[in-house]
């Protein structure tokens, strides 16, 4: 299976809850996106293209760790671009984490994604259509930067509000209440 194909079923399989706003036009729109391009995964793409992130998170201890990224500045959660070599959503999303936390042993929070996001992006990326995940870390997980991130750094679930845009926000409170 492609990882177009896996991106379509993932997609059609996310059952978002009526309290979680504009998840269920958001979906359409990316099956939209899917249906009329081809390469919607692969940033060549100009209309947008599908990203995958995970949340990582500590719920033993109360904490997520986010990424102060390099680029755009901002106290994110571990993602980015999915890769040739990726098998499909779920395996983009742990890997980004893994490789931007450092933290070997990650596992996905069961059910599928936990939320999706569009937001614009600087030319030539233009739009990125994440799908968000949620990733809990092993007992004693110790985080290592990458060379995405200026720092790394846990938060208690009450400061990320204070940190991170509304976007992180409603991720971790989806996640929180996949718990």
């Amino acid at each position: 299976m492609s990882l177009h194909d896996d991106a379509v079923l993932v997609l059609k399989g996310y059952a978002p809850e009526v309290a979680h706003g504009d998840q269920a036009e958001l979906r359409q729109a990316y099956l939209d996106h899917l249906a009329r391009h081809d390469d919607g995964l692969w940033k060549a793409c100009g209309a947008g293209h599908l990203t995958a992130s995970a949340l990582v998170i500590d719920p033993e201890r109360g904490k997520v760790l986010l990424t102060l990224h390099r680029k755009l500045r901002m106290w994110l959660q571990m993602g980015g671009h999915c890769e040739p070599q990726d098998v499909g959503l779920e395996a983009a999303a742990l890997r980004e984490a893994t490789e931007e936390s450092g933290i070997t042993g990650l596992t996905l929070l069961p059910g599928g994604p936990v939320r999706l996001d569009r937001h614009p992006i600087p030319a030539p990326c233009n739009w990125h259509l994440d799908v968000q995940y949620a990733a809990l870390a092993p007992a004693g997980a110790a985080e290592r930067i990458s060379e995405e991130s200026l720092e790394l750094r846990w938060f208690g679930y009450e400061d990320v509000p204070g940190v991170a845009d509304a976007s992180v926000v409603h991720l971790l409170e989806a996640t929180r209440s996949r718990l």
